[in-house]
């Protein structure tokens, strides 16, 4: 939460921060929005790929905190570091370095709530963690807005100190704290000491994409991470086309905003017991009917006409995120057996992070052809994303027994795709 608190201050604070005139140099060639909206996606882009590869390498490791602590710490350098930044080049640079340690943190920590999980609780903890990161998210923006606004502060010690340079620095305040809970409180599960993470079919990063066994197409995870790729679109495609949302419900920017936070409302509500409920009553029904419900949930929201419409439409895609994330992640984690965890969850983290920058291009270019486009391609994508689910995944929970890695799920034993023997 503190981690991603921090985080978030940055979606408002770099903005404002080169509007005010802070930024000096040449900016690409490119308009100041264009350029804006460059050094915001590279973030995405850039921690989108590589989480598989700061997934395999803890998997390797058999260790998670190192890989925790060491993306923090390059977080907390990061976060400082916009302090300094008076240029475009140097807000770029510092804006990748950022994807790179949330890219080693998130795939880590994922693998760690997976590992610290039992078979029974690994949906509810998935939903707890998720939960938190979501009031990190949702809240920091709010308080960047008040900390920018309100200064230059004065300061006993550091003097006189500018609202943005204060916001940069509680950013960095927030990744630090994390570092140093993780380092104290923290540690590595024992499972993953002495695996090593292998598979037979995959594209030399650990991750398989075609299907072990007869029956399927593809690999069930694979198949997650593809339709969280088009929930997270689905999801994205709101925030880049507010002037022409706002001008067809005849509203300001409150109103805006508290549409936007319906979706993370319901999120925050529901996560938790939505994932502690597929401990007991299935994974794959919840991530069926949650890509299902997205379907009129965001196709709703290019045909309303009325605020409080919008916010019932988003409150439902909420509704039906929530449905799909966690239980994602907990079967997902059904499947990584071996010290598979950072790999395997990767490819949702990685599919969501790139979902959430595609969705506000994908907006971006589809409004042309009226408001009504964009939500029409993301309903078309999460009704995919439904099929594909329903065809190329199977359960992992034993309704009698608790959570288990189904074989026609993943085709072959664990033991068979590292080199044991079937009798092992």
């Amino acid at each position: 939460m503190a981690d991603s608190l921090g985080n978030s201050f940055l979606i408002v604070v770099l903005p404002l921060y080169i509007a005010s005139g802070s930024v000096a140099g040449g900016a690409f060639g490119l308009t100041e929005a264009l350029v804006t909206g460059l050094i915001l996606s590279v973030f995405g882009f850039l921690n989108s790929g590589v989480q598989p590869f700061a997934g395999r390498l803890s998997d390797t490791a058999g260790k998670r905190k190192v890989f925790i602590v060491l993306g923090l710490v390059v977080l907390t350098i990061a976060n400082f570091a916009y302090s300094f930044a008076g240029d475009y080049v140097s807000l770029l640079l510092i804006r990748a370095l950022q994807g790179i340690g949330v890219a080693f943190t998130v795939t880590a920590t994922i693998a760690l709530v997976n590992e610290l999980a039992t078979a029974e609780t690994r949906g509810g903890n998935m939903g707890i963690f998720n939960t938190f990161r979501l009031v990190g998210f949702g809240t920091g923006p709010l308080i960047a807005g008040a900390v920018v606004s309100g200064g230059p502060y004065t300061l006993p010690i550091f003097g006189t100190l500018s609202g943005f340079d204060a916001a940069f620095y509680i950013a960095a305040l927030g990744a630090l704290v994390s570092a140093v809970v993780v380092t104290i409180f923290v540690s590595d599960a024992d499972e993953t000491d002495d695996t090593e993470a292998t598979d037979t079919n995959d594209d030399g990063f650990g991750i398989a994409v075609l299907a072990h066994d007869d029956d399927h197409l593809l690999d069930p995870v694979f198949t997650l991470g593809v339709a969280s790729l088009f929930m997270a679109i689905g999801i994205a495609l709101f925030s880049t086309i507010q002037p022409e949302i706002n001008a067809r419900l005849d509203q300001g920017a409150t109103l805006f905003g508290i549409e936007f936070a319906a979706f993370t409302a319901a999120q925050v509500l529901l996560q938790a017991p939505i994932g502690s409920a597929s401990d007991r009553l299935g994974r794959r029904p919840f991530i069926v009917a949650g890509l299902l419900l997205l379907v009129p949930a965001t196709l709703a929201q290019g045909f309303v006409v009325e605020p409080w419409q919008m916010v019932g439409a988003r409150f439902v895609q909420g509704v039906a995120g929530a449905m799909v994330f966690a239980p994602s992640l907990a079967l997902a984690g059904d499947l990584a057996t071996g010290g598979e965890s950072g790999t395997k969850l990767s490819v949702l983290t990685m599919s969501f992070g790139l979902g959430t920058a595609i969705g506000p291009l994908a907006s971006g270019y589809l409004i042309r052809y009226g408001l009504a486009a964009p939500f029409a391609a993301g309903a078309a994508a999460a009704a995919i994303g439904a099929v594909l689910v329903y065809t190329q995944v199977e359960e992992t929970v034993a309704l009698d027994r608790g959570p288990t890695a189904a074989p026609e799920a993943v085709g072959e034993s664990s033991a068979t795709e590292s080199g044991a023997s079937a009798d092992d």
